[in-house]
């Protein structure tokens, strides 16, 4: 099963879960928005994702140039604003097993899927 972590706003988002529904795999939708991941939720994340969460930031997002840009963060702080302020998460996040990938391109997504 495939997990898409989605925002039905975002065009990336939308193509990745159509290249997902092509396939016939079972998927789950996760609306981040709606329902944010938890602290431990983004933790498993950024494991499966290999990166660190600074890396999982959507850095123009203006909560982020607001609120948090050039202030020195743990990773532990980045986390928790990542929990606070979902809309600060990349984007799509495709998780399956113990594999996940941002998905912002759908050549990196065919090879995943």
């Amino acid at each position: 099963m495939i997990q898409i972590y989605h925002n039905p706003r975002c065009g990336k988002s939308r193509n990745a879960l159509h290249l997902i529904e092509e396939t016939n795999q079972e998927y789950e939708i996760i609306k981040y928005l709606e329902q944010p991941p938890t602290y431990d939720d983004l933790v498993l994340l950024l494991k499966k994702l290999h990166l660190k969460p600074l890396e999982l930031v959507r850095q123009k997002e203006k909560i982020w140039i607001e609120n948090f840009k050039n202030k020195p963060m743990t990773d532990e702080n980045i986390i928790n604003a990542l929990v606070s302020n979902p809309i600060l998460i990349e984007r799509p996040i495709l998780v399956k097993g113990d594999k996940a990938i941002i998905g912002r391109e759908l050549e990196k997504l065919n090879s995943f899927i």
